[in-house]
């Protein structure tokens, strides 16, 4: 494992609450009641797939290795959108959400795994 600087350790701490903010924002997005909701919202599905890039994105900066930050955005997501059944006005359970989330979440850690690997090269360049 490579060792980790103090200023790293202040980003990673920094991105990890902002991770956990994220979280809430999203929790609290997914499950207000849907009469709460603005009439007019942009496109459901993006709006599902930018957050969980967001989501994922930001654990990975946190330090969660990849494939963790990609399982607990995932699992998350899932677990928002079967707490959303009993909610007044919204659709609980939607498979279409929960790829939207899941592809989101696998962009930003396929994003974040490119730009590791270039940053590696480019050290080892010199």
């Amino acid at each position: 494992m490579t060792p980790v600087s103090g200023r790293e350790t202040t980003w990673r701490r920094l991105w990890a609450v902002l991770a956990v903010l994220a979280a809430l924002v999203i929790a609290w997005g997914s499950l207000m009641p849907g009469s709460e909701l603005p009439g007019s919202l942009p496109w459901d599905k993006a709006s599902h797939f930018i957050g969980y890039a967001g989501l994922a994105g930001l654990l990975g900066l946190a330090g969660v290795r990849l494939p963790w930050a990609l399982l607990i955005s995932v699992w998350f997501g899932a677990a928002i959108e079967f707490t959303q059944i009993p909610v007044p006005g919204r659709l609980g359970g939607d498979l279409q959400d929960i790829l939207a989330n899941t592809l989101g979440a696998a962009c930003a850690v396929a994003g974040l795994k490119a730009l590791r690997h270039l940053r590696v090269r480019r050290a080892a360049q010199g």
